[in-house]
This record gives C-alpha cells, sequence and structure tokens, in this order.
C-alpha cells in the first residue's frame, strides 16, 4: 500500500530502530483512468504532518476530513481532536461493535479564560485592543485568570467610567457566551486514549473561536514544553482536525492555529483543516501544508489560491487535475514531491454532513443519510 507524507524508503509497516508499528490509516484507493478502484493507499500517522483539504460544498471534504478522523482515532499513539462547528462528526462516537472507532463527543465545551493569550480578550469580545475599554479588558485578562475576576477587576479598575462600562457590558456578553468554566477541557484530558469531537454547532463564531484558540494552543504549548513539564512527555501526539477553518483562521483562533500550522512539526503537533473557501486562508496556510487534498473546486478565487501554492514538482496544473466527481480528490503529498488521484473511501461511522432531503422526511427519518451518495457530501 502506498502511504502518503512518508517516503519510499519508509513504507515498511515497522520502524527498523524500534520495532515499533508505524501508524497508518487507510484513505481510500487510487483512481484509475477509467475511473474505477485501483491500489489501496493510506497516510502516515507515525510522524507529524499539516494538511488541509479542501472542495466546494457537496464536494465531499467534510467526509474526507472524516475519514481522516476516523483513521487517527484507530491509530497507536495518535490523540485526534475534532472541531466541530457543523456539528457533524458526532458519528465518530456512534456505538458498533463493527467499528473499532472509540471517541467521545464533547456537547457543550467550556475551557478557562486564562487559556487564552491576554491579548487577544478585547478583539474576542468586539473592542479595539487601543480603545480605553479595550486596554481595561486586555489588563484585566492579564491580572485574572477566571472570566468572574476579570469583570471584579474591570470594576474596580482605574479608568473613566464610560470604558468601564463599555468593559463591563462587552465582558458580560462572553459570559453569557457558556464557554468559560474554570473547570473547562485540560488539554491532558485531550491527550487520552479516545478521540474527542468538539461540538460547536449551537457555538456562535466568536465563541467558538475562543474554545478553538484554547485548544490549539493548549494543545502546543503541552508538547512544546513537554522536556521541562512535571507531566513529562504527552503519551499520544495530538492531531487537529478542523473543519470550516475559514471561519478559525479568521478569528481570534487565528494566531494559535498559524502556530500549529508553522511550528507544530518540531513538538510533534499536527493540524488538518478543511474548508470550501481556501482563498480566504491567509498565504501560509496552503504554503505550509505537506498534504494537500483537493475536492472539486469551481470558484475563481479558490482555484487561484491553490495555483498560487502549486509546488514546481507538480506536472500541469492544479485547475487542469482537480477532479470533477464527488468522493475524488487530488492529493498533493510535498514529502515525496508527488501528486495522486485518489477515491475516498467509505467511512466505517456515520457521516452528518449530508444535505436534508424532503423525501427521506417524509418518509419519517431525520433527512440526512449515513453514506456518502453522489452531490450529497459536504
Amino acid at each position: 500500500m502506498h502511504v502518503l507524507g512518508r517516503t519510499a524508503g519508509e513504507f515498511e509497516s515497522r520502524n527498523p530502530q524500534t520495532g515499533a508499528t508505524r501508524p497508518t490509516g487507510r484513505l481510500g484507493t487510487y483512481r484509475a483512468r477509467d475511473g474505477s478502484d485501483a491500489a489501496p493507499v493510506g497516510i502516515d500517522f507515525d510522524e507529524p504532518h499539516a494538511a488541509f483539504v479542501v472542495g466546494k460544498r457537496g464536494s465531499g471534504k467534510s467526509y474526507t476530513l472524516g475519514v481522516l478522523a476516523e483513521a487517527a482515532a484507530r491509530a497507536d499513539g495518535v490523540a485526534p481532536v475534532v472541531v466541530d462547528p457543523m456539528g457533524v462528526f458526532s458519528g465518530l462516537a456512534a456505538a458498533s461493535s463493527a467499528t473499532d472507532v472509540a471517541a467521545t463527543v464533547v456537547e457543550t465545551p467550556a475551557v478557562a479564560a486564562d487559556s487564552l493569550p491576554p491579548a487577544s480578550w478585547p478583539g474576542l469580545v468586539g473592542l479595539d485592543s487601543e480603545s480605553p475599554a479595550g486596554t481595561v479588558v486586555w489588563q484585566a485578562a492579564t491580572e485574572e485568570n477566571s472570566l468572574s475576576a476579570m469583570r471584579t477587576y474591570v470594576a474596580d479598575a482605574d479608568a473613566g467610567e464610560t470604558a468601564r462600562r463599555a468593559a463591563r457590558n462587552h465582558l458580560r456578553l462572553a459570559d453569557s457566551w457558556g464557554v468559560f468554566d474554570p473547570a473547562g477541557l485540560a488539554v491532558d484530558e485531550l491527550l487520552g486514549g479516545e478521540a474527542t469531537v468538539l461540538d460547536l454547532s449551537e457555538t456562535p463564531d466568536a465563541p467558538a473561536n475562543a474554545v478553538c484558540a484554547a485548544v490549539a494552543g493548549g494543545l502546543y504549548e503541552r508538547c512544546a514544553s513537554a522536556v521541562s513539564s512535571p507531566l513529562g512527555e504527552p503519551t499520544r501526539l495530538p492531531w487537529l482536525f478542523v473543519d470550516e477553518a475559514h471561519a478559525f483562521f479568521d478569528g481570534v483562533a487565528a494566531d494559535a492555529l498559524r502556530t500549529v500550522l508553522t511550528r507544530g512539526r518540531a513538538p510533534g503537533m499536527s493540524l488538518v483543516a478543511a474548508t470550501q473557501r481556501p482563498s480566504a486562508l491567509p498565504d501560509v496556510a496552503v504554503s505550509q501544508a505537506d498534504l494537500l487534498v483537493a475536492h472539486r473546486l469551481t470558484m475563481q478565487a479558490d482555484v487561484d489560491a491553490l495555483t498560487a501554492a502549486q509546488p514546481t514538482y507538480l506536472a500541469g496544473t492544479i485547475r487542469e487535475r482537480l477532479p470533477t466527481r464527488t468522493g475524488d480528490a487530488l492529493v498533493v503529498d510535498d514529502t515525496t514531491e508527488s501528486a495522486h488521484a485518489v477515491r475516498i473511501r467509505e467511512r466505517d461511522t456515520p457521516h452528518g454532513g449530508g444535505n436534508p432531503r424532503a423525501s427521506r422526511v417524509a418518509d419519517g427519518a431525520d433527512g440526512r443519510g449515513d453514506r456518502r451518495e453522489s452531490g450529497e457530501s459536504t
């Protein structure tokens, strides 16, 4: 089996130095010239990677992200964490004797207020960091470690009444989101033996960004500080999966995601981000990825964004090689400097991203299907 993200000399399943099995996930099959399935294709989970999955709505990008998360959940030594803004990945935790995927869904994820950098707080609550109110919020986040304590700090701050009132109102809004709790998600809980799905489908963009920023930053710091940490090195390496990534690269989670993207490899942290709008991502995003899984794209700006980051070793252009069929993908593997036409396999766990259909609702179903159908995947 060809393994994406792994050099030809490392295709063997065991590490020659340690004898340990190299974690490998099943991605799909090669696409033959006649469109049929050919040899199997896997993906490397042994080393850290930065990957992007792109494609227009209905092309299969979220389905592919689920396939990758499912494979990561089966891999030894890997701790998958899925940021799920659309609520379509809870199927990873579906109980079934037919699957060996262990996962937990956190339906109301919360994080500690001090897990966010103080400098991010003014922007998070909609204030200019250089405004009087924004300055007060920044100071409160610097001095205190909980949202409650921050609100108390603001009430007694040495600032004008107008600034204090504005700061109070914006922190009250943050409190209403319900995503800040001193006993919120602990990083080491996310590094356990199961995949973790953070269901943010009922959470607005700003608080969802706060959760993503705290989780991404916390996992990175845990890995980066492993040598000096009293907890020692993590027993599993984190793989962070982010759906609708453009919404997070455009919010307060952007700095944390950029850090993982550009510096995560050395401490052992991986990022897999999916988006239907690659043109909305910062230039560094696609150019830093060592794996690109591209489904069908039709918007000129999105195709141009991929073309701008096209590697010199790719024969032809990305535009010419983009697939047209749902579930097909062009995979650019920078590790081996090669490109592959791949048919993504079906998931073994239910996928929640199918489009609702009136015919299914009329039959008493929930309107969605677990399996991918042509033109149906997100």
